[in-house]
């Protein structure tokens, strides 16, 4: 019997769109990457052009036609099967694309792509006042794309949802307000303001490239993994193929060095790999949601990355390729120091603990921008204050501040509470895989990581988006976000890292 004709029509049109957008992500890397800076107002229009395509594509009546001609068949099939989880996320995904004019879809990724530019230059400059514009004009698309949806519960939804599918920010707020006391209570206790030699060395880039796709190899990187360095560190990919890792090197800031980044970048490029084939060219051809996407960037990053077992066998490289560096600094020392808790002004700098009060304060501040609580004018002292009364140390400018993270200029408003709910997330899926591997710490003090990451790819990444985040949870740990389990883990960091 041959394949339904209905679902062969939607698939090939569904291709096709999957098709434009990789060429858009094409354009996106390489403006980030390679692109000479002077093509930026050409390659927004292109970014606008290829918006326009795959949005007018994808809200074509003829593919709500199939989608309603598809139900039946959906319902007799099993609810995880390939095709039925396709028709019932296309579904989703289309209802809320109809929603949002074309014009105003390619006004956007346009706008997206000039004020990332323009965040480039301002960062670079430390000129929060040459932003400014671009941000007010981020915030009333933002509202105009608001308003294509009825109102939910809170008017945050909305834009939680587009990284963050049926999440809503009530369940946020409860997870940080359990979260922030303790957080704060651990960088108390914690925090330490020296700084050792070491950490200011000098870490050659030849050298660090060396070590970092040594790592990505080591984790489970293969020929379809490609790395390069930009200013902010991301993960792209284009097919399950070919998938394009960034990193960044700093030459005299161990914590800045492309080690950690490479590490986090390659946790998002192993999931994006690790989707089953047979979604290629599909919606469902990406990781579920960001949420679960950065708890596998943490994961590999942090609850692998910064355990004691990773270093036991990962230092002596370190060692070996710094000895100027690092040449008689004992490895305990050397974990305690990336481990330790510190008042860092950069989020992506930050240690573990206080790396949620960086989120948290942003969630905060763009809802308050959002709704128009907040003016733009007032962005970097609002900054200031709510930065220094989580984190207690004040911030001396606004390239440390509200200028440090591309997200804003790239319209990216709802993003950053998924980086910390992947925090939690990851300590949930750490606590599942040690009950099916439970010697895999003692296989990461091997440099033996193929078991961990198998596990991984069968139980998450193999998935793609056919379930709703919440549904993906659920099949992989056994329950919805639950805040205890990071508790304990960072409660129990913490406690490795007072001196003997």
């Amino acid at each position: 019997m041959g394949e339904n004709r209905d679902l062969a029509d939607l698939r090939r049109r569904l291709a096709e769109i999957a098709d434009i957008e990789s060429a858009e992500a094409v354009l996106g890397w390489d403006q980030l990457v390679m692109m000479p800076r002077p093509g930026a107002a050409t390659r927004a229009k292109q970014l606008s052009t290829l918006r326009s395509i795959a949005h007018a594509r994808f809200i074509d009546p003829e593919i709500g036609r199939l989608l309603d001609a598809l139900e039946p068949y959906a319902e007799s099939l099993p609810y995880d099967s390939d095709d039925a989880s396709l028709i019932r996320v296309t579904r989703r995904d289309w209802d809320k694309a109809t929603r949002v004019p074309t014009e105003l879809s390619a006004a956007m990724a346009r706008h997206n792509s000039e004020a990332t530019e323009a965040w480039v230059t301002a960062r670079a400059n430390d000129d929060y006042a040459s932003f400014r514009p671009w941000l007010e004009r981020t915030l009333e698309l933002r509202a105009r794309y608001a308003e294509c949806f009825e109102p939910g519960d809170d008017p945050y939804d909305v834009h939680l949802d587009q990284f963050e599918p049926e999440l809503k920010t009530a369940e946020v707020r409860r997870v940080f307000d359990r979260i922030r006391p303790v957080l704060q209570e651990l960088t108390s206790e914690a925090a330490r303001d020296d700084v050792e030699p070491f950490e200011t060395a000098f870490y050659p880039e030849d050298r660090q490239r060396e070590l970092s796709v040594e790592l990505m190899r080591a984790f489970g990187a293969d020929d379809a993994f490609r790395l390069d360095p930009t200013v902010h560190p991301f993960c792209t990919s284009f097919s399950t193929q070919d998938v394009r890792l960034t990193t960044r090197y700093a030459e005299n800031d161990l914590h800045g060095t492309s080690i950690f980044s490479t590490m986090h970048e390659a946790g998002h490029g192993l999931y994006e790999r690790g989707v089953s084939p047979a979604l290629e060219r599909t919606p469902l051809a990406h990781g579920c949601s960001m949420a679960l996407h950065e708890s596998q960037s943490r994961l590999w990053e942090n609850v692998i990355g910064r355990s004691p077992a990773f270093w036991r066998w990962f230092y002596p490289r370190m060692q070996s390729a710094f000895p100027e560096a690092l040449d008689g600094v004992p490895g305990d020392r050397f974990y305690r120091t990336v481990n330790g808790v510190r008042r860092s002004l950069v989020r992506v700098d930050a240690d573990e603990v206080t790396y949620g009060l960086h989120i948290i304060l942003r969630f905060e501040l763009e809802q308050r921008l959002l709704s128009g609580e907040l003016p733009t004018a007032d962005l970097p002292d609002a900054w200031g204050e709510r930065f220094e009364e989580l984190i207690g140390t004040p911030v001396p400018n606004d390239r440390l501040g509200c200028l440090q993270d591309v997200h804003w200029g790239g319209g990216s408003f709802g993003y950053f509470p998924t980086y910390q709910l992947g925090n939690v997330i990851s300590a949930q899926i750490w606590a599942r895989l040690l009950q099916d591997v439970p010697d895999a710490e003692e296989q990461i003090e091997r440099g033996a990581f193929e078991a961990i990451h198998t596990w991984l790819r069968d139980h998450l990444y193999v998935l793609g988006r056919k379930f709703t985040p919440t549904e993906t949870l659920e099949r992989v740990v056994g329950g919805p976000i639950d805040p205890e389990p990071y508790l304990a883990y960072l409660r129990a960091k913490v406690a490795t890292l007072r001196a003997p």
